[in-house]
């Protein structure tokens, strides 16, 4: 019998969450999906030493020590991490929009230019990368903008089914809604223990792709942020499904049959909604899970581009 791994590629997209090259070349992904903190992670390797070190020269070179040059050298590391991955993968590589612009519509679509001018500079067209952008009503504004001018994008840091509305009536490329960080703030706030299949995270993720395939909405659903290999076969058939390395691994080593369980005929019928910002903002509100999560996470990649600009400030001073 053929493993959970390639039963599960049958059916979904098979992304890789990861930045490390080794990995990307072992288990053969679609697509990749990137992130400041995997960024961060694999500019530390030695994979990525003279892509630090040429980005800090071109930084140099480009005059001084302000923050506009160490956010131009921190793209640079972020593309030649991306760029080294699409010459791995068929498919496309997701490549996020600074964190602390996520809630200035502008300065995103900025930024996505500015990255999808990067990569063209080392030959690789947007037809091969996704813009990530967090889920905030400004980051789905943003998409839908960069949409439509032909630049497909990747709505992160989702978390509810409202999110996902608002990405489909921006007709945004794809979503990640997230499913290990919700499990992580149901066990905190509630103190259970949830099998696979009352996992709050595997049971929103199901949510949207019904709401999706039962109105014909276009959108992809890639679900992403797994704690284990139980909620990704809870999820076999879903669009795609961005996993870690450890979790392909599990997976590829794992016999067994793997039913599945996501498919657009079995997708339950709901109505269309619409939300407006006002709308919007209110179901956010009343969810603490997603409002939470969701500045969390922002927090979190904030966090981890400040670090990288300080090694950056840290370099440049060398």
């Amino acid at each position: 019998m053929t493993s959970k791994l390639e039963q599960l590629r049958s059916m979904t997209t098979v992304v890789a969450d990861t930045g490390d090259i080794e990995a990307v070349r072992r288990l053969k992904p679609v697509d990749c999906t990137t992130n400041p903190s995997i960024v961060l992670k694999a500019l530390g390797t030695d994979a990525f030493k003279d892509a630090f070190e040429e980005a800090i020269t071109w930084g140099k070179a480009k005059g001084g020590q302000d923050e506009a040059v160490i956010g131009a050298i921190a793209d640079r590391m972020a593309i030649s991490v991306g760029a080294a991955l699409a010459e791995l993968v068929p498919g496309r590589v997701s490549t996020e929009v600074d964190a602390d612009l996520s809630f200035d519509t502008q300065a995103s679509i900025d930024k996505a230019h500015q990255i999808v001018a990067g990569y063209k500079e080392r030959g690789i067209e947007k037809d091969r990368i996704l813009i990530k952008l967090a889920s905030t009503w400004e980051g789905i504004r943003a998409a839908e903008v960069l949409q439509k001018e032909g630049i497909d994008c990747n709505l992160t840091l989702l978390f509810s089914k409202a999110q996902a509305i608002a990405c489909a009536e921006a007709k945004v490329f794809l979503i990640s809604p997230f499913v290990g960080r919700i499990l992580d703030w149901y066990k905190k706030s509630t103190g259970e223990n949830y099998t696979s299949e009352t996992d709050p995270g595997v049971v929103s993720v199901r949510a949207i792709y019904d709401y999706y395939k039962a109105n014909g909405i276009n959108t992809i659903v890639m679900g992403a942020s797994f704690r284990n290999a139980g909620e990704i076969e809870a999820l076999a058939g879903c669009d795609r499904l961005t996993i870690s390395p450890q979790l392909l691994d599990e997976l590829n080593a794992t016999d067994g049959n793997l039913p599945r369980v996501l498919s657009p005929e079995k997708a339950k019928a709901e109505p269309l909604v619409s939300l407006d910002e006002k709308a919007f903002r209110w179901a956010m509100n009343e969810d603490a899970m997603a409002t939470e999560k969701l500045s969390e996470g922002i927090r979190g990649f904030a966090k981890d581009l400040g670090t990288l600009r300080g090694q950056i400030a840290k370099a440049l001073a060398a």
